[in-house]
């Protein structure tokens, strides 16, 4: 027997069977994207899960985020691809929310559309200067050397200045200041992107200034990723001692927090061992706490570039049992500087049709579930769901996103029992046979992940002639050819 359906002008024929089976679109290919489809396959037996991503290829941040000298973090792409390769699960490269198809067409077509994919956009600081050439934002940077295709051209000059200061210490601003303080040839064995490696190698940057708002004691990097850049042959670190005294607030901050208390220990050391040659090392890396940028300087030789930062002092505040925040102390002070990476937060997009808390940065959601009015909980988008950045705001590592994951598969799965997903005598969803459908009418060329898997293999042979994990293919058209061979 076959029952006719109608999705947007268009007519699909579906086959009746017995059963309906769990029509599931995760969006988003990265940890919280895979995460997510892992736990719905495992959860739920006869689900199908498609996951589909702006991007030719899989894995998010763990692919373009991740730093290059970070192969170990990277391994999590081994379980995210027996997912891709599972029965039941597909994914689809090259499909873009809001222009390839809309979210309510999405929820037309699936049961259960999940929302993950992660935080594409950055915060703004709003202060004068800010659109000077030579500052760029911290993502911009880690997109332009891990080849993610969309920062092949930033091209940033690391020839005309021998200082970069780093707005933020979070550890994406210590991965950057990394980057740009390595050894290239530490670099050249790791998968960083050849465009990259090469301006590198001619780079005359030998200063970074990573710069807080707050002081030592709330700096929001790991040990590990301090411990990694303290480590960095022949680098000079200078930390103001005044800097690391504590106030009783910030003792018992770092009472009740074994990390910071660690990262607090590690900038105390780094700051009284003064390195045994230290007028022969070639680069200087500085701790700079209590300062908030203020304006951006222009250059009087480049016009319309920047030449430093007008920085105001900052002293804490207490706000609430454990938590400072800075404020300005009306004293201020320039950083000279030829470049500038704003490591200050990534922020997420909306979409049409999607609830959007523009002050967070965040969908409004109840464990993943999203709230299609803030003031009512009670109130929701069904079927909807998000994970990742999209639901919590840009933070925590790759497993925090498995956690977050099973939150909102744990939602679905409630929901699911209680009979708002998915009624008997509805008709089935198209799924994935009305989703190809549609973009092939409108002539979207998806990626598979078969596709990917052309991709994955040139890459890693092009990468085995350059002693090399993989040389990435950084540009749409590479990666379009490539899947085509």
């Amino acid at each position: 027997m076959q029952k006719m359906g109608i999705l947007g002008g268009r007519r699909w024929l579906s086959r009746g069977f017995s059963s309906n089976p769990l029509r599931v679109c995760v969006v988003g290919s990265g940890p919280a994207g895979f995460y997510t489809a892992e736990k719905m396959l495992k959860t739920h037996q006869q689900a199908q899960v498609d996951i589909i991503d702006r991007l030719p290829s899989p894995f998010g941040l763990v692919r373009s985020g991740v730093a290059p000298d970070h192969p170990e973090t990277k391994i999590v792409i081994n379980q995210f691809s027996k997912v891709a390769q599972h029965e039941r699960c597909s994914f689809l490269g090259n499909v873009t929310l809001g222009s390839s198809i809309s979210l309510s067409e999405l929820r037309e077509l699936y049961h259960v559309v999940v929302l993950a994919y992660g935080a594409e956009s950055d915060r703004s600081l709003g202060i004068p200067g800010e659109n000077l050439k030579g500052i760029h934002s911290a993502r911009e940077f880690v997109w332009w050397y891990n080849g993610h295709p969309d920062g092949r051209n930033l091209e940033p000059d690391l020839k005309s200045t021998d200082t970069a200061v780093i707005l933020g210490q979070g550890n994406v601003a210590l991965d950057v200041a990394r980057v740009l303080l390595r050894p290239t040839t530490e670099l050249a064995t790791t998968d960083i992107a050849n465009h990259a490696l090469a301006a590198l190698e001619e780079s005359s940057i030998r200063v970074v200034y990573l710069v807080g708002r707050r002081g030592p004691a709330q700096t929001a990097c790991t040990a590990k990723e301090l411990r990694e850049i303290l480590g960095i042959h022949n680098v000079d670190i200078l930390i103001q001692e005044s800097d690391l005294l504590l106030t009783p607030v910030d003792e018992e901050e770092l009472k009740s927090n074994r990390i910071k208390r660690r990262v607090h220990e590690l900038l105390s050391k780094a700051a009284t061992s003064k390195p045994k040659h230290a007028s022969l090392n070639q680069r200087e890396l500085h701790f700079v706490f209590f300062r908030k940028p203020d304006s951006f300087q222009e250059s009087e030789d480049r016009a319309n570039h920047v030449s430093g930062v007008h920085f105001e002092k900052t002293v804490l505040k207490g706000v609430s049992p454990g938590k400072q925040i800075a404020v300005g102390a009306g004293e201020f002070e320039d950083i000279k500087c030829g470049m500038v990476l704003k490591s200050i937060g990534y922020k997420s997009v909306p979409v049409d049709g999607l609830p959007f808390d523009h002050k967070k940065g965040i969908v409004p959601n109840d464990r993943g579930r999203v709230l299609s009015d803030t003031s009512d909980p009670s109130v929701l988008e069904k079927g909807l769901y998000v994970c990742g950045w999209l639901k919590r705001g840009p933070s925590g590592i790759i497993a925090t996103n498995l956690y977050c994951a099973e939150e909102t598969v744990s939602s679905i799965s409630e929901d699911l029992e209680k009979g708002g997903l998915i009624s008997s005598s509805a008709m089935p969803k198209p799924g994935r046979d009305g989703l190809l459908q549609l973009l092939h009418d409108r002539n979207v060329r998806t990626v598979s992940f078969s596709d990917w898997e052309k991709i994955d293999s040139e890459e890693r042979r092009l990468g085995s002639s350059r002693n090399k994990p993989r040389e990435k293919l950084t540009t749409w058209d590479e990666l379009y050819k490539t899947t085509s061979q």
